[in-house]
């Protein structure tokens, strides 16, 4: 019985009826033994790369997971007792979910998941290529300075603020006022292409029909360099015998880069797209907010499209005029929206997992 159980481990000698122990497996007793005390030696070998990550941990605890303990409100009466005790507070249910979907001001709802939708899916359909195009047009940029040049040109924006930003924009697209101040900039230029004069008058960022393409453009802009980055240091790891192989059999540029570059990248630009449907709707509050500036609240006619699930729970939670049962009401519309954003991002890795044998996990 004994033999039965070490054989997988332990070799027998018949001549002397003995047992002995692989090297190799000696070998990985003696890491097993030692795996504590060697994790515990790189650790202190590279302490201060370890001391780099605490600002992180500590960013992810504060913002990312204490908030979660929020969540809670959207199933307890907030009348009833302290969210910080939470014995005070009666269940409710789905009662808030229910307020949400069939509610009096539901309409709001639904609206704020239709403009987040169709935002999301906007920024989707043209952010998520840009950066892959950036990294092929980086590629075959031959001198070193001036790629480096564009490059740095084109990841500056990353850096700026959303404040900077969206001031920017409020300059070069501002309207016309009573005191004498003219358009912006943006603003006459759209107007010798064909826009209206009351929406160069009226401000180009205030007009509902120009406001999507103004919000995605910009939002381009800022993230596409910054994006490029990972499909560019994949791109560059593509072997330079694949490159002249294909020159062999007479592949021009655009052939390459249909044969070669883009089936060699295929792993990681699938591996992106999964990570960015998950957070296809987390469109933040944030940017709109400094956009709309005081009309934020729902009394610009321009609300009707730039109005998303986090501005609307946050007005609900903020605003003095709705009680507290909004403020929970609002949790349930940012719960649900995360909901989603999990079962999305689960649906697309298990297709791209079943279709090209990539996946996150």
């Amino acid at each position: 019985m004994f033999k039965l159980k070490c054989d997988d481990f332990l070799i027998y000698d018949e001549t002397t009826g003995t047992y002995s122990m692989a090297p190799e497996q000696q070998v990985r007793d003696e890491t097993e033994r030692n795996r504590w005390r060697s994790t515990g030696f790189g650790i202190l070998k590279d302490w201060r790369l370890y001391a780099m990550l605490i600002p992180m941990v500590l960013v992810y605890f504060f913002w990312k997971y204490m908030p979660m303990y929020e969540l809670i409100g959207c199933f307890k009466d907030p009348n009833t007792g302290d969210l910080l005790h939470a014995d005070t507070f009666s269940w409710t249910g789905v009662r808030f979910f229910e307020e949400l979907f069939t509610g009096p001001e539901s309409h709001k709802f639904w609206r704020a998941f239709r403009n987040t939708f169709i935002t999301a899916f906007y920024g989707l359909l043209f952010g998520f290529p840009m950066p892959i195009i950036l990294a092929l047009f980086f590629n075959e940029v031959r001198s070193n300075i001036a790629r480096s040049v564009m490059q740095v040109c084109v990841y500056l924006p990353k850096f700026l603020s959303t404040v900077i930003v969206t001031s920017l924009l409020l300059v070069l697209l501002r309207p016309e006022t009573t005191n004498g101040q003219s358009a912006g900039l943006l603003s006459k230029l759209f107007g010798v292409f064909g826009a209206s004069d009351d929406a160069v008058k009226g401000g180009l960022i205030y007009t509902t029909k120009y406001y999507r393409a103004i919000y995605i453009i910009s939002d381009l802009w800022e993230h596409a360099g910054y994006d490029s980055i990972v499909f560019f240091a994949a791109v560059i790891a593509v072997s330079p015998t694949s490159y002249e192989a294909a020159q062999i059999d007479g592949a021009g540029k655009m052939a390459q880069m249909r044969y070669v570059v883009i089936p060699s990248i295929l792993s990681t630009v699938v591996i992106m797209l999964i990570m960015k449907i998950g957070g296809l709707l987390s469109v933040g509050y944030e940017k709109i907010f400094l956009l709309l500036g005081d009309n934020a609240g729902g009394t610009d006619s321009n609300y009707e499209v730039a109005d998303v699930v986090s501005t609307l729970a946050n007005d609900w939670g903020s605003n003095p005029t709705y009680g507290k049962e909004f403020k929970s009401i609002g949790k349930a519309a940012e719960m649900l929206n995360n909901l989603i954003g999990m079962i999305l991002v689960l649906g697309a890795n298990a297709i791209a997992k079943k279709a090209s044998d990539v996946s996150l996990y």
